[in-house]
């Protein structure tokens, strides 16, 4: 078309497909509760509370990689993850004895490594946290849903969208709101029925 050679660009008229919403999928208190206790003792049981308490990517929650500038956030420390802490630091203190000179020192300010000190890998945690669902009769989610579940139980407990954004590091508040309108179709039914027994009309 520069080159006057046809008179206009036919990629003028392409119509760009729609783009789709992926809604994620969530566990109920009584299915994290279940996960927790299945979880008990699993080389990744720090990995699924830290993910399921504060919403953490999975790159967060393994590395020290954030999504955006937002993400980087300072969150405070929940006494059921200090204790879970504590005792991850004992395993790894046991497994440093049990390893000796094979234990992998460089690794040593990360929490979520494997029983010679290594970083776990993005799939194992993937594939084996399916291992654990399916050897245990969990409905199948994505890890990444833990996310979506930890958005999901803030939301039917009344934290305000705000106040969830910044605990999962969106960048925009549009970006929680898209994600989880649909969530929060569910606070507005519970708050019609709360306004529905309160006020009386005489």
């Amino acid at each position: 078309m520069k080159l006057e050679i046809i008179p206009n660009n036919p990629a003028d008229r392409i119509e760009r497909p729609k783009k789709s919403q992926f809604i994620g999928d969530f566990y109920s208190i009584d299915e994290l509760e279940k996960l927790f206790s299945d979880c008990r003792n699993d080389p990744i049981e720090i990995v699924v509370l830290i993910t399921s308490f504060y919403g953490l990517r999975r790159s967060e929650v393994l590395k020290d990689k954030t999504k955006n500038k937002a993400s980087y956030r300072s969150l405070p420390l929940l006494p059921t993850i200090a204790t879970a802490l504590k005792k991850h630091k004992n395993q790894i203190n046991k497994n440093k004895l049990i390893c000796g000179n094979t234990y992998h020192k460089e690794f040593e300010d990360y929490i979520c490594v494997d029983f010679k000190g290594k970083l776990f890998r993005p799939e194992y945690i993937t594939d084996h946290f399916q291992i654990i669902l399916k050897n245990n009769g969990l409905r199948h989610i994505r890890f990444h849903d833990l996310r979506h579940s930890c958005a999901s139980l803030l939301l039917s407990k009344g934290v305000p969208m705000k106040a969830i954004q910044e605990w999962l590091g969106h960048s925009t508040y549009s970006t929680t709101a898209n994600f989880y309108a649909h969530l929060e179709d569910n606070y507005k039914s519970f708050s019609a029925d709360v306004l529905s027994s309160s006020l009386k009309v005489v």
